[in-house]
C-alpha cells in the first residue's frame, strides 16, 4: 500500500501549499465549474499540446465517476489519489462528481450530452462514441496523447485505442475493457460429475453438460439465458460472435442474423428449453437473475464478463472458490467492451492536459491508481478478477506478476480463460436498439414451446433493418 506521508523537502512552505490545495480538492467535491468558462484560473501553460502539463499551471477540472461515499474503499482511494496528484501538480484542483447508481445510465448520459452538461472529463463505454460525436462533445484529444504525456502508451493494446478513435483521430483514454466467457458453478460441476478446470469448450458440450447438471434436479438448472431489458439480444448477439457471424453486416446498415447460422443457435436454445429443460423454467430474466442463481448454487454456467464474478462476492455474499470461467463456447470471436473516459469539447489547452496527466496517473500507469494491486488487496478490494487485461509487452508482464502476487482469489480457477484468450469484436452499431428487437428472439425461444422461429428472426430482422436505415 503506498504511503500517505508527505516527504520532508527543503521548503517546508511549498509542502504545507500542497497540502492544502490537495485538501481543497478533496472538499471541493461535488461543486461544480463551467467546462467552458476558465474564470481566469488558467496559468501560463505552454500553447504546444505535444508538450506535458507545466506544473506551474493553475486550473480546476470537474471529474465524473468520483466513488460515492457508499463505496468507502474506492473513495478512499481516489482521496489519496488526489493527494498524490497533487504532489506532482499543486495547482490542479480537482472536483469529483459522483452520482447514485451507476457511473453512466443512458437516458440520464442522453440528456448531458445535449445539454453541454458533461463534466470536463466524463465517462462513457466504448459504444458511446458515435453518440458524443453526434453531440459533438468530446475534444480531439489526438495531439495532446503521446509517450510524453501518456509514458506507456505503446504499450496499450491498439485495439482497445482503437475503439475510442474515429477517422484516425482519438477521443479518449481507456481505464478497464472485458471479454465474454462462459462462467461456471464449479462446485454443481463437480456434483455433476464433470471437470470444472475444463469448461464446456463448444456449444454442443455446453447442452451436453447443462443436461447432467440439470439431472441433479432440486431446482437446479445447467444453462442459463437473458431474454429481457435488452439482455437477451446482448447475449444473442455473443453467441453469433462466438460462431463467427454477425448481427449487423460490415456496411453498418442491414441486419445479418436471419441466416442459417442464426437460426441454429435459436434451435439449440429452444432444445435446451423445452427438450432437454435443463435451463429452468423460470424465463424472462435480465441481468442481475442469473448472478443471484449461479451465486446460491441453482445454476451450472452463463455467459458473463468476468467482472461478474467480484459482483457476486461483494454484493450478493458468494466465494470466489466456487467459481470458474473458460473461454466462450465456438471461439471463434467473442463481445467485447470496455470504459474510458472523454474529454468535455471547448475547455482550455491546459485543462486538457490537466486532464490527460490525472488520466495517465489514475488509469494508465503500472503499479499505482488503479493498478496498486497492494493497496486494494489492504482495502479489501478484488485482486485477479480474470478479465482481459489492455496492457502488452513489459507492462503486462509486470501488472501480471502485480495481480497475481496479491490476489484475493484463486486466480488458477480462472486459467482456462486466460490461457485461451478469443479475439474480442465490438457491439453492432445501433446496439441498445438492436439488442431491444433481439429480446423478443429470445423471449419467444425461452417461453413458447412452439415458438416460430423462422418468423421471430425474420421479423426481427425487418426491424433492425429500420432502425439502421434511420441511421
Amino acid at each position: 500500500m503506498r504511503s500517505a506521508r508527505i516527504r520532508r523537502t527543503r521548503d517546508a512552505c511549498a509542502v504545507a501549499l500542497a497540502s492544502a490545495l490537495a485538501l481543497t480538492a478533496l472538499t471541493a467535491c461535488g461543486t461544480s465549474s463551467s467546462g467552458d468558462d476558465d474564470g481566469g484560473s488558467e496559468g501560463s501553460g505552454s500553447s504546444d499540446p505535444t508538450a506535458p502539463l507545466d506544473p506551474k499551471a493553475k486550473v480546476t477540472l470537474t471529474i465524473d465517476c468520483m466513488p460515492p461515499t457508499a463505496k468507502a474503499a474506492e473513495l478512499k482511494e481516489w482521496k489519496e489519489d488526489v493527494a498524490a496528484f497533487n504532489r506532482t501538480y499543486p495547482n490542479v484542483t480537482i472536483q469529483g462528481r459522483s452520482t447514485p447508481g451507476q457511473c453512466l445510465e443512458p437516458p440520464r448520459f442522453t440528456a448531458m450530452l445535449k445539454a453541454k452538461s458533461q463534466p470536463d472529463v466524463f465517462y462513457t463505454y466504448f459504444t458511446d462514441l458515435p453518440q458524443v460525436l453526434d453531440n459533438d462533445g468530446a475534444a480531439d484529444i489526438t495531439a495532446y496523447v503521446n509517450e510524453k504525456t501518456v509514458p506507456l502508451l505503446k504499450d496499450i493494446d491498439p485495439n482497445v485505442l482503437g475503439s475510442l478513435k474515429h477517422d484516425g483521430k482519438l477521443y479518449g483514454l481507456p481505464t478497464s475493457n472485458y471479454t465474454m466467457g462462459l462462467l461456471i458453478n464449479r462446485k454443481l460441476f463437480e456434483d455433476a460429475g464433470l471437470d470444472p478446470d475444463a469448461p464446456p469448450r463448444t456449444w454442443e458440450e455446453v447442452r451436453a453438460a447443462a443436461k447432467r447438471i440439470a439431472a441433479l434436479g432440486n431446482g437446479v438448472a445447467g444453462f442459463g439465458e437473458y431474454s429481457a431489458g435488452n439482455t437477451g439480444g446482448w447475449h444473442f448477439t455473443a453467441q453469433m460472435y462466438s460462431l463467427g457471424g454477425d448481427v449487423v453486416d460490415a456496411s453498418g446498415e442491414r441486419a445479418a442474423f436471419n441466416t442459417d447460422l442464426g437460426k441454429r443457435i435459436a434451435r439449440n436454445l429452444h432444445a435446451m428449453r423445452w427438450e432437454d429443460d435443463s435451463m429452468g423454467r423460470t424465463q424472462l430474466l435480465q441481468w442481475g437473475d442469473l448472478q443471484k442463481q449461479i451465486a446460491t448454487d441453482k445454476l451450472g454456467m452463463f455467459l458473463a464478463a468476468p467482472d461478474d464474478i467480484a459482483y457476486m462476492v461483494q454484493q450478493l455474499g458468494a466465494k470466489y472458490e466456487n467459481f470458474g470461467m473458460g473461454p466462450i463456447p465456438g471461439g471463434k470471436a467473442t463481445l467485447a467492451g470496455g470504459n474510458n473516459y472523454m474529454i468535455k469539447k471547448g475547455i482550455s489547452g491546459d485543462r486538457i492536459k490537466a486532464a490527460i496527466a490525472w488520466l495517465n496517473f489514475k488509469n494508465l500507469t503500472v503499479g499505482k491508481g488503479q493498478f496498486d494491486w497492494a493497496r486494494a488487496k489492504a482495502d479489501g478490494l478484488p485482486v485477479g478478477v480474470p478479465q482481459p487485461n489492455f496492457w502488452l509487452n513489459d507492462s503486462k508482464a509486470k501488472d501480471d506478476a502485480a495481480r497475481v502476487e496479491h490476489a484475493t482469489m484463486p486466480v488458477a480457477n480462472f486459467r482456462a480463460f486466460m490461457d485461451n484468450p478469443v479475439p474480442g469484436k465490438a457491439e453492432p452499431p445501433k446496439a441498445q436498439e438492436v439488442y431491444k428487437i433481439l429480446d423478443n428472439v429470445m423471449s419467444g425461444i425461452l417461453t413458447n414451446k412452439d415458438a416460430d422461429i423462422d418468423k421471430l428472426l425474420a421479423t426481427a430482422e425487418s426491424q433492425v433493418n429500420q432502425i439502421l436505415a434511420a441511421r
